[in-house]
């Protein structure tokens, strides 16, 4: 299926549609618009930009320390399996409505059908949601390769003090770096994203590997199952058990959370119907699977978590992790390594992700400078005015990073809450109205399936939104505050201001599309 025609790459019209816009003999496909972008990308490579914008086993590695606060070797495993139960509904949800209406812009193009008469607002408050979720996503990914570099120096110069401008030069050379692949390789991208994901798969098995075998061969052995599975530790401050671990969870969400990512490349892929929803499953069931293991290997390797938890290296906890699995410090250089090539295939992921989110709100006037945003440069074959526009973001939120740590990091912190908000504006309504507004698709889930399933989504959407919200530990201070909940209020303004402020905000895709009854 990675192998394609030249007929497969261009999709014939999914209607044809009388407007203005449109000249005859043009392409239009199921969001309405012509088809600007070719059908480059296969389903195995497209798979693999999912997997590669999830990264889930590098992302939980990075996060990691964030349950270990929240309930140790417990808190990080059944939190996780708890947070890929739940995402698991909100994926089934997602992929229902990729393979009814199939668009680029996901939930912000669904959350216009669903809703019906309020389709106008909650679309765009759903597009803007999902675009900055994902720069913030993009953005902490960075950070994680900028850290990582300074770790890797920190192992063989304990005395080292890292400051925040150093990780900021690890952290603009690694966005740049990925950010040229996307910019500047798009014709490279369908033929080398299936070999990313796979090398990305590599990495984890090899990590997996050296963390499970080395402390039988070091004679440091390893932690007792009841340290992994049973001993819970709350080192949060907060006093109910149940409550920290629901906070822990954060993490697990931060792992798995980004179902929508395959479904960005809607229009660049053909038979997107029938391929989106199995991307997304080949998504979630990679990265579960991968983490799951990856973080039982890394825990049965930590024998000392107080020594974690007070590392010299303080850029990246899990570098004290790999240091208690290895006992070496080659070993723990080398597994760093291979933690900072992870970063770095997953990071295109994650920018294409962003910027075609941006591109298509740009696409329907819904961005200031809208003409400009989605232009598609005929050179690059991409939507490279939006891809470049989220790089500068990115490289602004680093330079807030090097000013006041604590408000870049209520700036990424807001990620998972933004994208759920984003899901849920599409998937709420889709529940409410009884799937009415929807054409079905070849994935289409029997009624009671899909309520269930539906329910319980956006029920953990709704209550732990607000758990995210709460400080980390109690008491809080400035430093340790939780900001989400102020970021969250300041950007909605900021989307009402600008919804009110174009004069054409309105989604034009979604009149008359296929899918809509």
């Amino acid at each position: 299926m990675s192998d394609l025609s030249a007929e497969e790459k261009k999709a014939p019209p999914a209607f044809s549609a009388e407007s203005a816009d449109v000249a005859e003999g043009d392409l239009v496909n199921s969001s309405g618009h012509v088809q600007e972008l070719d059908r480059s990308f296969g389903f195995w490579s497209v798979a693999s930009v999912g997997i590669l914008a999830d990264n889930a086993w590098g992302s939980g590695g990075g996060s990691l320390v964030v349950s270990l606060y929240n309930g140790g070797g417990p808190g990080v495993m059944y939190g996780f399996i708890a947070a890929v139960f739940f995402y698991s509904t909100i994926a089934a949800c997602l992929a229902e409505l990729a393979s009814a209406i199939p668009s680029s812009a996901n939930v912000y193009h669904w959350a216009s059908v669903t809703a019906g008469r309020y389709g106008k607002v909650v679309s765009f408050y759903a597009g803007w949601w999902n675009c900055l979720a994902w720069v913030f996503g993009a953005a902490s990914s960075s950070l994680f390769a900028g850290q990582t570099v300074i770790a890797m120096y920190s192992v063989f110069h304990p005395d080292y003090t890292p400051q925040r401008w150093h990780i900021f030069i690890a952290f603009l050379g690694t966005t740049w770096m990925a950010l040229s692949l996307v910019l500047f390789g798009q014709r490279l991208l369908p033929k080398i994203t299936t070999a990313m994901g796979i090398s990305l798969m590599l990495l984890f098995f090899i990590t997996t590997m050296v963390c499970a075998i080395m402390p039988s061969q070091t004679g440091a052995g390893y932690a007792s199952s009841s340290f992994v599975w049973g001993d819970f530790q709350n080192l949060t401050g907060w006093e109910s058990s149940g409550w920290v671990f629901m906070m822990g969870m954060l993490s697990g969400a931060y792992t798995i959370g980004t179902p929508d990512g395959v479904a960005h490349m809607c229009e660049e892929i053909p038979n997107p119907k029938k391929n989106i929803p199995l991307g997304i499953l080949a998504q979630m069931t990679t990265g579960s699977i991968s983490t799951f293991f990856f973080y039982i290997a890394i825990l049965y390797a930590v024998t000392d978590l107080t020594a974690v938890f007070n590392t010299p290296i303080v850029a990246l906890p899990l570098a004290a992790m790999y240091q208690q699995a290895t006992r070496s410090t080659a070993g723990t250089f080398g597994l760093l390594l291979l933690f900072y090539i992870d970063t770095i295939l997953n990071l295109p992921g994650g920018y294409i992700t962003a910027g075609r989110m941006l591109w298509t709100l740009a696409r329907d006037d819904a961005v200031p400078f809208s003409p400009w945003i989605k232009h598609v440069s005929p050179r690059w074959r991409n939507p490279f005015n939006a891809q470049l526009v989220c790089g500068i973001t990115v490289t602004v939120l680093g330079a807030i990073y090097v000013a006041n740590a604590t408000a870049f990091t209520a700036f990424v912190g807001s990620f998972t809450i933004f994208t759920t908000w984003s899901y849920a504006a599409a998937i709420l309504p889709h529940i409410l109205s009884r799937r009415r507004h929807v054409t079905p698709g070849p994935f289409w889930m029997p009624p009671l399936v899909a309520y269930t399933l539906g329910g319980i989504a956006c029920s953990y959407i709704l209550v732990f939104n607000i758990i995210y919200m709460f400080p980390y530990v109690y008491p809080a201070g400035v430093a340790t505050m939780n900001y989400a909940c102020v970021d969250g209020r300041v950007y909605d303004t900021a989307y009402f201001l600008v919804f009110v402020s174009l004069e054409d905000g309105d989604v034009r895709g979604a009149e008359g599309e296929v899918g809509c009854a």
